[in-house]
């Protein structure tokens, strides 16, 4: 009898054990967060931008010597396409500049005489190195643009101008379709006779610019 009791006794205690163990808060492993990789920029795809900066230069030509340093405002805008391989980015951009361009001899005698670029455009080929959304590349390729020349006594006359581009640049992506970039040009189109084959011009444009892309 007494060991029954013991035992019963023992059987209470353990009871009341387990009901206060399943009363308790239980001590789970917190869930680990789900990591998700930023995804990586790539240049590849088209854009469109809008750019200003300014050009100055000489002209060439036998009409050169009345007309000295050449410069002013250019503006504009460029449409082109990337593709990016590993870091190497392959890309084609045209672009098309209205200018103030210009230059003028106040000299006695030659007073009057001027001209100026109202436009020029470029399709270029370039080629970068991509630093995630960093970007320096290399361009080059076919330059077109017109003059407007005046000259006392003989006349004036406008002429479209064909030739070639060469330069760099750097551009940055702020966001993933934002891009802002700073480029300079060196742009050589070659002489035109004008007015009627009294002489020759052509100009040696350099060119700085800050541009603004959109990507598709």
């Amino acid at each position: 009898m007494k060991t029954f009791s013991i035992a019963a006794g023992l059987g209470a205690v353990l009871l009341a054990t387990t009901a206060m163990a399943a009363d308790l808060p239980r001590k789970t492993a917190p869930v680990a967060p789900v990591y998700r990789a930023a995804p990586t920029f790539t240049w590849t795809g088209f854009y469109a931008g809008v750019n200003a900066g300014y050009g100055f230069g000489s002209y060439t030509g036998a009409t050169s010597n009345l007309l000295k340093n050449p410069s002013g405002f250019v503006g504009g805008g460029q449409l082109g396409y990337n593709y990016q391989i590993n870091q190497m980015v392959l890309g084609l951009e045209t672009d098309l500049q209205g200018t103030d361009i210009h230059a003028k001899n106040s000299a006695a005698g030659l007073a009057g005489s001027k001209s100026r670029i109202p436009y020029f455009g470029t399709v270029r080929a370039r080629a970068g190195v991509a630093i995630d959304r960093f970007l320096p590349y290399v361009t080059a390729g076919f330059a077109y643009g017109s003059s407007d020349t005046t000259i006392p006594g003989t006349g004036k006359g406008s002429q479209t101008h064909y030739g070639w581009v060469v330069g760099g640049g750097v551009e940055y992506a702020l966001t993933n379709n934002i891009t802002t970039r700073v480029e300079g040009l060196y742009m050589d189109l070659a002489d035109k006779r004008i007015l009627g084959g009294a002489g020759k011009i052509g100009s040696e444009t350099g060119i700085i610019r800050a541009g603004l892309n959109y990507k598709f």
